[in-house]
């Protein structure tokens, strides 16, 4: 039986979790400095917004996938949206420390183990996880999308990027035809839902690349292109997303 569990109540899947679900992510996405401020209160803060999906059998739990959203007041509009990702860390902090309420639950990443994906748990993880906002008083969803396949259009801007259909009219995308066939809604693109930036070495060691030159470059997993400053000796990329809501 699938179950979407805290977890905090499951340490023991800890150390396979983080293992797991790093698999499938490129090393720089771990590099963006506008996280760390926010990393330990987020944790402190919203511990029970932090989930693991198993299957529960008689001989125990099963990884299976994982998740975790923050809770924020939203208003509805595309304008009063977070900037992406990473404003939308700082914003629930900050938010729960001046005692704002919160209304929407924004799906800040979910994660299916490789060798479980492509049988529908990501879909049973984002719906368990709507169910649990909405009877915990949420009555909004949203979630700023990494969309899977922009990685082969790096040069094509995101806003164009998210209106790119089938011919049965879902997104090209196959990620956000997950979240579309859920009941989602495409609200808005995030063009600079996160900002990664290092050292040069730093970013021919992400990307096992070389970059001789000052200069822009495509680069794997990137969904948009990296720019290098040799002389500077930095590297910075900003990343897009785009921004959904589910029903």
């Amino acid at each position: 039986m699938y179950e979407l569990i805290l977890a905090a109540d499951a340490p023991e899947l800890d150390d396979e979790a983080e293992q797991r679900f790093a698999e499938d992510w490129p090393e720089f996405i771990f590099h963006d400095e506008g996280v760390p401020p926010y990393r330990d209160r987020r944790r402190e803060y919203f511990a029970d917004w932090e989930f693991y999906f198993v299957d529960a059998t008689d001989d125990g739990r099963r990884l299976i996938a994982g998740c975790w959203a923050v809770p924020l007041a939203w208003d509805g509009t595309v304008e009063d949206l977070p900037g992406g990702f990473t404003d939308s860390l700082a914003r629930s902090v900050t938010e729960h420390e001046e005692n704002v309420v919160p209304n929407t639950c924004v799906l800040m990443a979910a994660a299916v183990r490789s060798d479980e994906q492509g049988q529908g748990h990501a879909g049973r993880v984002i719906a368990a996880l709507r169910d649990h906002a909405a009877a915990n008083g949420l009555e909004k969803m949203i979630a700023p999308v990494r969309p899977t396949s922009k990685s082969r259009y790096p040069l094509t801007p995101i806003e164009i990027f998210m209106t790119w259909t089938r011919d049965d009219g879902l997104p090209l995308d196959p990620w956000l035809r997950t979240h579309v066939r859920l009941g989602a809604t495409l609200l808005a693109p995030a063009p600079a839902s996160q900002t990664m930036t290092g050292s040069v070495t730093d970013w021919e060691n992400w990307t096992r690349m070389q970059f001789p030159s000052t200069g822009t470059y495509t680069i794997p997993d990137g969904l948009t292109v990296l720019h290098i400053d040799r002389e500077a000796n930095t590297g910075t990329y900003t990343e897009p997303n785009i921004w959904l809501r589910h029903a």
